[in-house]
């Protein structure tokens, strides 16, 4: 049986229309899950990657935390979640900090979806800085050398 592009609702309906149309069952019930349910976290966490979730059912919360948590330079108010929906792809931003997080359509994961924590002005701040001193750092270096160099030569 061909099944991509269903819904697991479609599904569920064409088994049960195939199961009492063969005059298998009067009124079965189907239930369809997902074999391989995949979510992708990505960005300031401490195990950025795919998880491959046994269930169905996770939330923006357990990805998370299953990814090793926000770091430190991780902006927690502002999670993003990409998700498509009939070929149409959906940005979702949440505040894991807000407690009207549950409300939020994004805070049950679907398959597939892209969870993002982006990284917050601090991280860029101390990325310049430690940029800033390896330069000043090689400048000291050169200048120190030349200067031996002029004394042992002098």
């Amino acid at each position: 049986m061909h099944v991509e592009g269903l819904t697991k609702g479609e599904l569920e309906e064409i088994i049960k229309t195939k199961l009492v149309g063969g005059g298998q069952l009067t009124d079965p019930s189907v239930i369809v899950r997902f074999l391989n349910f995949r979510i992708t976290v990505l960005g300031e966490v401490g195990n950025p990657g795919v998880l491959n979730i046994p269930t169905e059912r996770l939330t923006i919360l357990e990805a998370v935390g299953m990814a090793g948590g926000v770091t430190q330079f991780g902006k927690i108010k502002e999670v993003k979640i990409l998700r498509e929906n009939n070929g149409v792809r959906q940005l979702g931003k949440l505040d894991l900090t807000s407690k009207n997080i549950f409300e939020s359509p994004y805070y049950q994961l679907q398959q597939n979806d892209v969870v993002l924590v982006d990284q917050g002005p601090y991280k860029l701040r101390q990325t310049e800085q430690t940029r800033i001193m390896q330069q000043i750092g090689f400048a000291l270096t050169i200048v120190t050398s030349i200067a031996l160099l002029y004394n042992i030569f002098k």
